[in-house]
């Protein structure tokens, strides 16, 4: 735990709900193994689940997702939080939090390229993903706010080549920084901004029998450039169904999968990987392999994927 986060644990939980929620008090509560970092969860009887912001930069979520998604999850074609109650600070706990619906599935397992088990189901898995992205930016984006990732690629390129300099003894530092100048190159995104997820990870993703089942943790939630959400192709997908998956959104909208749209995606997710890399190596050995395994897979040289 780093020292900015805030200690959770179910004695607290169970006070909380008792309290606030006395219709759960008699369900049982369990703590939810997640290599997350931002927020803690807890299973609160078989059908809900208490979602409590770790760190301060989590807790302005609460309220985002308790509004948007409401809004956002019937024009989805995949399960997201359903919001079923919002708490308050109490007993030292000092931000809201959230009780949302329990969803099943399973988070996808990063360089499995045998998960899914073919061929097939991995294409279906990266046709499932093009629907979600694709349904989200073709939402109606008044009032949304920025997204967590809004900026353009170049307000990160001093942070981006800090941390590929700083972990030149774990990564290839030359074949990342070629992916990352060509990602700055492309043209930067001349549409309007729609919504995004922007955080579409393997810990964000359910899949039940290989196919998508659900997509959570909203935080990053906003408007922004659509290909910030290309980064699930390499965060989530085996090499061999990235293909799929962008003709799945081309099909849908040819600009958010062009080779300008694939450059910047790449160097977004590059980008994510190598910070969180650099910030995770000691402390998160599941987000920092997840971290050098996207690291490696951008900077490949077998082709575009």
């Amino acid at each position: 735990m780093h020292a900015d986060e805030t200690e959770i644990d179910l004695p607290l939980v169970r006070r909380l709900v008792a309290e606030q929620f006395p219709q759960w008090a008699a369900l049982p509560v369990e703590r939810v193994d997640s290599a997350g970092t931002s927020n803690a969860m807890f299973r609160l009887g078989e059908e809900m689940v208490v979602r409590l912001p770790r760190i301060a930069g989590a807790a302005a979520d609460v309220e985002k997702e308790q509004h948007w998604l409401r809004r956002l999850a019937p024009q989805l074609p995949c399960a997201v939080p359903a919001p079923l109650g919002v708490g308050t600070p109490a007993h030292g706990y000092p931000w809201a939090w959230s009780v949302y619906g329990w969803l099943d599935g399973v988070n996808p397992t990063v360089g499995q390229d045998a998960l899914p088990e073919s061929e097939q189901l991995a294409d279906d898995l990266a046709a499932d993903l093009a629907a979600f992205v694709t349904a989200l930016h073709r939402i109606d984006p008044d009032g949304g706010p920025a997204s967590y990732r809004s900026e353009p690629l170049s307000a990160r390129d001093q942070a981006t080549r800090r941390a590929i300099a700083d972990l030149h003894e774990l990564i290839d530092a030359d074949a990342a920084t070629a992916v990352w100048e060509a990602a700055l190159r492309a043209p930067e995104w001349s549409g309007p901004t729609v919504w995004i997820h922007a955080d579409l990870q393997p810990g964000n993703v359910l899949v039940a029998d290989g196919r998508l089942s659900a997509v959570i943790d909203f935080g990053c939630l906003g408007l922004g450039d659509p290909a910030v959400d290309l980064i699930t192709a390499w965060y989530v997908l085996p090499r061999h169904a990235r293909p799929a998956f962008r003709a799945a959104v081309a099909s849908v909208s040819p600009a958010e999968a062009d080779d300008a749209a694939w450059a910047r995606g790449r160097g977004w997710a590059l980008s994510v990987a190598v910070a969180e890399l650099r910030y995770y190596q000691a402390t998160n050995p599941v987000m920092a392999t997840i971290a050098r395994h996207v690291i490696a897979e951008v900077s490949c040289g077998d082709g575009p994927w």
